[in-house]
């Protein structure tokens, strides 16, 4: 049962509930003002021979360094549109958001995939800590980085978050009226999950008054305990998501020694800020396009209805808030893909789980199968197209 829960507190954010671990795999991560960047090549996927690569710094607002991937397209000319990518929550720039980036640079665009603050080799400290002031700021300031270069037009910039980086990038939409397009996928609203926990299942005044009080209590105990970190192990009876997770963060798929989800998770009192705020409150307010993204059976889907459905009516269930209907609801869609799971839309998924039969621990395992090819790319090409024009 512990373990369900530990597995269970990398997507709910309440992790003073979970079994603590030490912060003994942050040494994998740069923790200088001044980020010291790996210069090989250690994306968990190859890079195409149709872009060109570059590690980047910028800076935010809130004094913190950035660093990221820019990937353009090769032989282009002239002024591009753009695209900053980030996600998931406690993931790294080596994973899918760079895949992303990537693979929205071979359809012609300027594409930034970056480390969020306090995470993988961007500045901050201490380690693999959220604000949700911080974090819709970074991207805010990829926004900013990539209005200033020669190649990229500033009229023309989109945003792609990813799982808990969707919600993000929808706040940012909300904020920042220079994001013309915005993708969410496989979108979780960390405010929402982190204060009510995975479906709800603690929305009362009783349970969140306990788990502010853990939280309370962790500040002084331990401010710098980790948990939530995906399991080494699965156990055959866990929920399907956790097999979902196990197989992408804990195989050769997408294992990667920076990223929080691949090994010990986030701080116990890193998402403290997250729950007692809500990110989608003025979503409703979104003039630009913006497209949900989510799979059919994805255990996260209902956070991506619920936001679209908010973001274009001004109420959907699990909202306490009502808000006006939208003022632009033609350029908003809500994509389903049938058959995909939540970590499919990380990299377009594989036939075999290797979860499913996996009694050691992570990096011991192999891709397996083929390709499911579930990212819908041509659809984001279009989407992107039509509305950074």
């Amino acid at each position: 049962m512990k373990k369900l829960l530990l597995a269970a507190a990398l997507v709910s954010g309440m992790l003073a509930a979970c079994t603590q671990k030490s912060n003994n795999n942050q040494n994998n991560e740069s923790m200088n003002t001044t980020p010291t960047l790996t210069q090989e090549w250690d994306k968990v996927f190859p890079l195409s021979e149709k872009v060109n690569h570059k590690k980047v710094t910028f800076e935010t607002q809130y004094g913190l360094t950035l660093a990221a991937d820019l990937y353009t397209p090769k032989d282009a000319k002239g002024k591009l549109a753009a695209i900053a990518v980030s996600g998931p929550f406690g993931a790294v720039k080596e994973q899918c958001s760079g895949l992303y980036a990537m693979k929205m640079a071979e359809r012609g665009f300027v594409a930034l995939a970056f480390d969020p603050s306090y995470t993988g080799e961007s500045s901050g400290e201490p380690r693999r800590t959220a604000s949700p002031d911080i974090n819709t700021e970074d991207f805010m300031a990829a926004v900013d980085f990539l209005s200033k270069q020669d190649n990229v037009d500033a009229e023309k910039i989109g945003i792609i978050g990813i799982c808990g980086w969707g919600g993000i990038a929808l706040n940012a939409a909300a904020a920042d009226t220079r994001i013309k397009a915005t993708v969410a996928s496989t979108m979780y609203d960390m405010t929402r999950v982190s204060g009510n926990d995975y479906n709800d299942a603690f929305d009362v005044e009783g349970a969140r008054h306990k788990n502010r009080e853990n939280l309370s209590k962790q500040r002084l105990a331990d401010p710098n305990a980790m948990a939530g970190g995906v399991l080494d192990t699965v156990p055959p009876q866990a929920p399907n998501f956790v097999h979902d997770y196990f197989d992408y963060y804990k195989t050769t798929r997408g294992y990667h020694k920076r990223s929080g989800n691949s090994n010990d998770g986030w701080r116990v009192i890193g998402t403290q800020a997250y729950a007692n705020s809500r990110f989608l409150y003025y979503i409703n307010e979104i003039r630009s396009a913006v497209l949900v993204m989510h799979g059919a059976d994805a255990h996260s889907r209902y956070f991506g209805e619920a936001a679209y459905h908010y973001m274009v009516d001004g109420k959907a269930e699990g909202y306490k808030f009502v808000g006006e209907p939208n003022p632009n609801p033609e350029n908003k869609q809500l994509l389903i893909i049938p058959g995909a799971s939540h970590c499919d839309l990380y990299d377009g998924g594989y036939e075999e789980k290797a979860g499913r039969s996996a009694t050691q621990g992570y990096a011991c395992q192999s891709k397996k199968g083929q390709p499911k090819n579930m990212i819908p790319w041509d659809k984001l090409e279009a989407f992107f197209k039509k509305n950074l024009k």
